[in-house]
């Protein structure tokens, strides 16, 4: 059996599980989130790993941090294979917009000593295994796994996240002209809608009135600008439907590793703009526009440059890249190839 060990349980988690389970018997295991919990949730897991160990094959953990630390430590104790799904901010030192595992003393040991030994790492994009960041200069240009850890000798192998497009796809339906959609959980946090990008939004929703602006995900967000629309986290139907009304996806993190809502965006035909960075421009390539540097002049002059007689062109070229190059499909078999080879 493999036990998949992670902070939060996100779609991201379920697509996993959902991959994995007609092949293997997987048990998730939910660790917690808050400092204060800590403790108690590391004798639980502690207690956990135990009990299911004459039936535990190897370890799977989503990020690294405090909830791999014990999971890594029994595997290498024990020899079992421990995996890690490097996702973004366990790759990260960003303290100048509070972001990232490494800016704090005893969660950067947690992570380096995840890192350093486990038995293979599985990050989503190449640009969190080493990067020179230069969307935000403010920010330090070293950043990825082999960056912070220079003596990192653990294996690692990128595989990208994939999309079940069978489900997220064009509708056909009336696309207002103008209308941007973004989607983030936890925004209501000064510092998480940083993270996303949201001051940006901000700034383009202030100067463009007649633009229309719907952010989803946290209902406790709050806007000053009257064009835009506050959803909490919706249901996969309804977050299609979200999609399928909306010109523009937009995604201008100031850190990312490979942004989920962004794919499922571009399957269902929202025309892409994105920050350059983590995969991102990976992710849009020729079908949308990148950011290269977090400035709002820059970002109003690609879209007020953008022709909207393309905007079905590329509609239909961002739909079709999701689903020849990240489509659920492929990540699946490289996934299940890096887990089950011996």
């Amino acid at each position: 059996m493999i036990l998949y060990i992670f902070p939060v349980r996100t779609a991201f988690i379920d697509r996993d599980l959902e991959m994995i389970s007609p092949v293997a018997k997987i048990k998730p295991l939910e660790f917690t989130q808050s400092p204060v919990l800590l403790p108690f949730y590391f004798i639980l897991q502690f207690f956990q790993l135990l009990w299911f160990l004459p039936v535990t094959c190897q370890y799977l953990c989503f990020f690294g941090g405090y909830h791999s630390v014990l999971p890594v430590w029994f595997g290498r104790i024990l020899g079992k294979k421990c995996t890690i799904q490097a996702g973004g901010t366990d790759c990260i030192n960003m303290p100048e917009i509070g972001y990232g595992n490494f800016r704090k003393k005893w969660l950067r040991k947690a992570t380096v000593y995840s890192f350093k030994n486990c038995s293979l790492i599985l990050p989503v994009a190449d640009a969190l295994v080493k990067q020179e960041y230069a969307y935000d200069p403010k920010i330090n240009p070293k950043q990825g796994l082999l960056n912070l850890i220079p003596d990192l000798k653990t294996p690692i192998q990128v595989i990208p996240n994939g999309f079940d497009t069978d489900f997220w796809r064009d509708l056909g339906r009336e696309r207002r002209p103008f209308s941007f959609i973004s989607v983030a959980t936890g925004t209501s946090n000064p510092s998480r809608a940083i993270v996303k990008g949201y001051d940006l939004v901000e700034k383009l929703a202030k100067n463009h009135p007649d633009w229309s602006f719907t952010l989803v995900g946290d209902p406790a967000y709050i806007s000053s600008n009257s064009n835009v629309k506050i959803l909490g986290k919706l249901k996969a139907t309804e977050l299609l439907k979200q999609y399928n009304t909306h010109q523009f996806y937009l995604q201008l993190s100031t850190s990312e590793g490979f942004p989920n809502a962004l794919g499922e965006a571009m399957a269902c035909g929202c025309v892409p703009i994105g920050s350059a960075v983590g995969a991102i421009p990976e992710i849009i390539d020729k079908t949308g526009f990148l950011l290269f540097r977090k400035e709002i002049n820059e970002l109003e002059a690609l879209i007020l440059g953008f022709d909207l007689s393309k905007s079905k062109q590329l509609s239909a070229e961002a739909s079709l890249r999701i689903k020849n190059e990240f489509n659920f499909a492929h990540r699946k078999k490289k996934l299940l190839k890096a887990l089950l080879r011996s």
